[in-house]
């Protein structure tokens, strides 16, 4: 889907050089699984996979903030290659400003990406914040734009296609994809 983007959220977009995600309700559906042995069970997107990984490639680096602790997000974002996982983080909006200043990245520079109240203070500390259709209403109220996708659905992509159309880098990722026909 080829979307049109405001001018105004592509400017800011155009001076990402971080963006940083929640996990549940964002690159998952919200929704936590539990097996009958009390195993932990998350889906995540492949559609954001790649985004993020096409996004690191552009040169724009990919944090995970999360107040959970879970193995499955670790083996998720070592499979994804993200190595900025900060997990147990309940203040958010303190682990962003941790990453920032060990980057020396001012707000402008930063993109977060969450979906309920703990994200809240990080996502009005970004430069630009996102959410997702089905993230709590205070959240879509702060929000500089929510994405059409929901949490879990393809809403991390939406938001690396936002970033790459926005800093003239969407064509060259998608050109490897759109070789003539033989």
């Amino acid at each position: 889907m080829n979307y049109e983007w405001p001018d105004t959220l592509l400017a800011k977009a155009a001076n990402i050089r971080l963006i940083a995600l929640d996990v549940d309700g964002i690159m998952s559906d919200g929704k936590l699984y539990f097996s009958a042995n009390g195993d932990e069970l998350k889906a995540f997107n492949i559609l954001d996979g790649l985004g993020l990984k096409q996004l690191m490639a552009a040169g724009i680096t990919v944090a995970v903030i999360t107040g959970r602790q879970s193995p499955l997000t670790e083996k998720r974002m070592r499979d994804l290659g993200i190595r900025h996982l900060m997990q147990g983080r309940e203040d958010k909006k303190v682990a962003l400003q941790e990453l920032v200043s060990s980057m020396d990245l001012c707000p402008e520079a930063i993109a977060y990406m969450g979906d309920d109240l703990p994200d809240l203070p990080a996502l009005r500390f970004a430069g630009l914040g996102i959410t997702v259709p089905n993230g709590y209403w205070l959240v879509q109220q702060h929000a500089d734009y929510c994405t059409r996708a929901r949490g879990g659905e393809g809403a991390v992509r939406e938001a690396c296609d936002l970033l790459l159309t926005a800093q003239d880098k969407l064509e060259t990722v998608l050109a490897p994809y759109l070789e003539p026909k033989t």
